[in-house]
């Protein structure tokens, strides 16, 4: 039996779909890695994250290697997550977890967005006539966050994907949370000129979120009839994005893997959010962990509670739950 294993840690929803995609992407890395790896979520949806370190405990692992199955650091990452992971270590003596880092802004992500978007573009030439680049501008949506960290990730991958694949103009929205939202962000960009505008939703997987911004374009583009809009696809199980996440878990083998603390609103101070550096951390999906996940519960509810509550975050040097660049070894063993 290896003592060692991965846990692959995911937010949850609603959706079946979302659901049996996360799955794929487990099972994509299992067949990859030499070690037991489980999966499991943070809310509205099983197996949970405890579900799954269960298992892997009962089958004898004594160092889990936990990544999340997120795209960037918001509050789930630096707070949620963590919390449900501190806990479960405390209470199970001779267990280490070590967490490792989102997916975050990585060269391997970036291309895998750049052909989702492309294969869009080249649907649409094949459909409707070839338009340029240069007269194509192209709207990465991001899911929000409360977190300004998160968010202004999202502004660099559309500014990457915006620049190298070479369309005249960028701009970005979000889903929710933050601004621009969707609508008023295609109405500003319909205002720019551009024959077709691409709405490239920059989320792992399926869902409420990403049917709502493809909803919102045909809104907006009803209402205007001679822009063209297009809608991409969103990342699911790009080849890249397995390798990503497999870069991850080597990270944390490793010791390498450092989160960018320096623009964490729960250490530093960051214009606008100077309350928040140093709250205390703990989960706040205790009540929706495991629900949502049978049929008479997808009737098309909308996970969007907004996430306005606060992540709290407490940063004692000697209790940091994630690996930071204060920390040169790397992600730290996880303590109650």
């Amino acid at each position: 039996m290896s003592e060692t294993a991965i846990m692959l840690c995911g937010h949850g929803s609603r959706d079946e779909g979302a659901i049996t995609e996360f799955a794929a992407i487990a099972e994509r890395l299992r067949e990859r890695v030499d070690v037991p790896l489980e999966h499991g979520f943070l809310e509205f949806a099983t197996p949970i994250i405890r579900d799954g370190l269960d298992k892997l405990r009962d089958g004898g692992a004594k160092n889990i290697l936990a990544v999340p199955g997120m795209l960037f650091a918001a509050g789930h990452v630096k707070n949620d997550v963590p919390s449900v992971l501190n806990t479960y270590m405390a209470q199970h003596d001779g267990l280490t977890i070590k967490f490792g880092r989102d997916l975050g802004i990585d060269t391997r992500m970036v291309r895998a967005g750049g052909d989702r978007v492309m294969a869009a573009v080249e649907a649409a030439n094949k459909a409707n006539g070839e338009v340029a680049l240069h007269d194509t501008l192209l709207v990465t949506v991001g899911r929000g966050a409360s977190d300004p960290d998160a968010n202004s990730n999202v502004a660099k991958v559309g500014r990457m994907l915006w620049e190298g694949l070479g369309f005249g103009w960028g701009e970005v929205a979000y889903s929710g949370v933050t601004f621009p939202l969707v609508q008023p962000g295609l109405r500003h960009a319909v205002r720019l000129g551009y024959k077709r505008i691409v709405v490239f939703p920059y989320f792992l997987f399926t869902g409420i979120l990403v049917r709502r911004i493809y909803d919102h374009t045909d809104i907006v583009a009803a209402e205007f009839p001679d822009v063209e809009f297009v809608k991409a696809g969103y990342l699911n199980d790009h080849p890249r994005v397995v390798d990503t996440f497999l870069d991850r878990i080597e990270e944390i083998e490793g010791g390498t893997g450092n989160m960018n603390c320096q623009s964490c609103k729960y250490r530093m101070q960051v214009l606008g959010f100077e309350d928040e550096v140093g709250l205390a951390q703990e989960s706040h999906h205790h009540h929706v962990e495991g629900i949502g996940t049978g049929p008479a519960d997808n009737g098309g509810h909308s996970h969007d509670h907004g996430h306005h509550h606060l992540h709290g975050h407490s940063h004692d040097h000697g209790h940091h739950p994630y690996p930071h660049a204060d920390h040169p070894l790397g992600p730290r063993t996880l303590k109650g």
